[in-house]
């Protein structure tokens, strides 16, 4: 099963290289301010997840410049678990006015980004 799971996870990360979308332009003061407002959003994710992928391609989309941390690791999957409850990706953490949210599932991700910053 761990041999399947590679492959295919090699497969997504193939098509989702040859097939990336287009980043979003945006004036110059424009993108300053998305990036202001980016900075409280970290993307917590495993590279070959088709999901995170799903994510990472709205992302690029959009033209966010969004965190993505790398769940895979300990301290990063322990704070996943700690602080958002589950050690599930993609998941994405709001820092915003002193509070912390925890989002998870990835289409209430991508839609939570269309409407904020579309």
């Amino acid at each position: 099963m761990f041999i399947v799971r590679w492959v295919l996870g090699r497969i997504i990360l193939f098509l989702n290289f040859v097939f990336t979308p287009k980043k979003r332009q945006r004036p110059l003061a424009e993108q300053a301010k998305v990036d202001e407002q980016t900075q409280g959003l970290q993307l917590y994710q495993y590279a070959a997840c088709p999901f995170c992928v799903k994510v990472r391609r709205a992302i690029r989309r959009q033209g966010l410049n969004i965190v993505t941390v790398d769940a895979k690791q300990a301290e990063h999957q322990q704070m996943l678990v700690e602080q958002g409850g589950l050690a599930k990706v993609p998941c994405l953490r709001i820092d915003e006015a002193g509070e912390t949210q925890w989002m998870y599932e990835s289409s209430d991700i991508i839609d939570y980004l269309n409407k904020r910053f579309a």
